[in-house]
């Protein structure tokens, strides 16, 4: 297949999700030139947040592969990944992210993430979310942990 192939795959899982009541949204995830899976939109069918196309599809692929890296692998989604979707692209390790839609194109339907990206640039004190740091002395014992553990398994 070609990318551009792939690439309507993704827009095809986009459409099918808005018929079936999700979001417009769809992803796959491809590996020498063969799809490994694919997601759509499941935010509001599943009642969970984090049910985004690319997050959906990058836990397909790692259940596919036995695998919590995806080196090797690209993802081809219908629009440009939120925030959230970057990060979960950049954790698993994906080689390129392909995009039809881009950010400008959601926030015309409503899908604004980029109150969200100017947020992560600002100190945690300043951010329109409150947070407080909160039993720090106590939680460094996990870290330490993990520094100092022979076996671990980095990623």
């Amino acid at each position: 297949m070609t990318k551009e192939e792939f690439m309507r795959k993704a827009i095809e899982l986009s459409v099918n999700s808005v018929k079936k009541g999700g979001g417009p949204f769809g992803a796959v995830i491809v590996r020498n030139g063969e799809i490994i899976a694919e997601a759509s939109n499941n935010v509001t069918v599943d009642n969970d947040p984090t049910a985004h196309a690319e997050v959906s599809a990058i836990r397909n692929a790692c259940r596919k592969l036995g695998t919590f890296d995806l080196t090797g692998c690209e993802i081809y989604t219908s629009c440009e990944p939120c925030p959230m979707c970057l990060g979960a692209i950049y954790w698993a390790h994906l080689d390129k992210i392909y995009y039809a839609n881009d950010r400008k194109d959601a926030a015309a339907i409503g899908f604004d993430d980029d109150f969200i990206y100017k947020e992560i640039e600002v100190e945690p004190q300043y951010r329109k979310k409150p947070s407080e740091i909160l039993l720090h002395n106590e939680a460094l014992e996990a870290f330490k942990l993990w520094n100092t553990k022979t076996d671990k398994i980095e990623y």
